[in-house]
């Protein structure tokens, strides 16, 4: 399991740091995502800090189980975004099959981060 959970951290750290790069790097392919009543900018920014911040705690033994209960609690408040996004005539990203997929991916990436915030 500890080498499970390694890799988990891995896995999450990069993918989260990575992710949280673009936000910066290219916001306006996030820009699709926020819903119009929400300052688009600025939540792409804060998200995408906020990710790159947990995914680079991921990688330090001392902050490894607060960095995963905050992805893990990211993942929860994002899912309305996803389920948002599949309502849509047009998703952000692909079509209709593609957002809907994207919601139990989204579970099984909670699940992913609460078996590392267990073991960690």
């Amino acid at each position: 399991m500890e080498i499970t959970v390694s890799i988990l951290k891995i896995i999450y750290a990069g993918f989260f740091c990575f992710a949280g790069i673009m936000h910066v790097i290219k916001p306006n392919f996030f820009k699709h995502f926020i819903p119009d009543f929400l300052p688009k900018k600025l939540v792409n920014y804060v998200v995408g800090i906020l990710e790159f911040v947990l995914g680079l705690g991921l990688f330090f033994s001392e902050t490894n189980k607060i960095a995963s209960l905050g992805i893990f609690i990211l993942l929860i408040l994002l899912i309305p975004i996803h389920i948002w996004d599949v309502t849509k005539k047009r998703p952000a990203i692909g079509s209709k099959k593609i957002a809907i997929i994207r919601i139990p991916l989204q579970f099984l990436l909670m699940y992913g981060i609460y078996v590392v915030y267990l073991n960690t």
